[in-house]
Parts: structure tokens; sequence; C-alpha cells
């Protein structure tokens, strides 16, 4: 099995207990992303960095509060904090 599939099974069996984590911990993620892109400036550029992060958390977090299934609620929450770091790391270390 790949780390996927594991991950994705330990969420579904878990569903509750990780969609909760997943609200406060993906929420968190983008609440730093923000923090980071909002210190280089408020540019167009920034403000399409902070867009995207901020639609990738609602979007992660409304897939859980509408109860869709949990594959597209992993694959959002996945996207989501992928996003995040992704834009951590580019306005850490590029920016």
């Amino acid at each position: 099995m790949t780390l996927y599939q594991t991950t994705f099974e330990n969420f579904n069996k878990n569903y509750m207990g990780s969609a909760a984590m997943a609200v406060i911990g993906q929420s968190c993620l983008g609440g730093a992303a923000a923090m980071y892109v909002l210190a280089n400036g408020t540019s167009v550029m920034q403000m399409v960095q902070l867009a995207i992060i901020v639609l990738a958390c609602v979007f992660a977090n409304t897939s859980i509060l509408a109860q869709m299934k949990h594959k597209v609620i992993f694959n959002l929450i996945i996207l989501s904090a992928f996003l995040s770091v992704f834009f951590i790391l580019l306005n850490s270390l590029v920016l």
C-alpha cells in the first residue's frame, strides 16, 4: 500500500476526529502562510498569493461542513496544507 492509501484509510476510519483536527491544523497553517505572505508587503502579487491560500483553506473547511465524500475532503486538506507550506517557503526563502 502507498502512503496516500494508508493515510486515507486512517483518516476514513477515524473521520470525526481527523476532520476536527484537520480544520484546526490547516486553518492554523493557512494563517501562518498568510502572515508570511503579508510580511513581504501588500502588492498585487502578495494579494494573489493570499487569495489562493484563503480559498484553499475555505474550500477544505467547507468540504468538511458540507459533508462531502471523505476522499474529496482528504484531497482538499492535502492541497490546502501543500499550498500553505509552499507559500511559507516561497515567502521566507525566495522573496
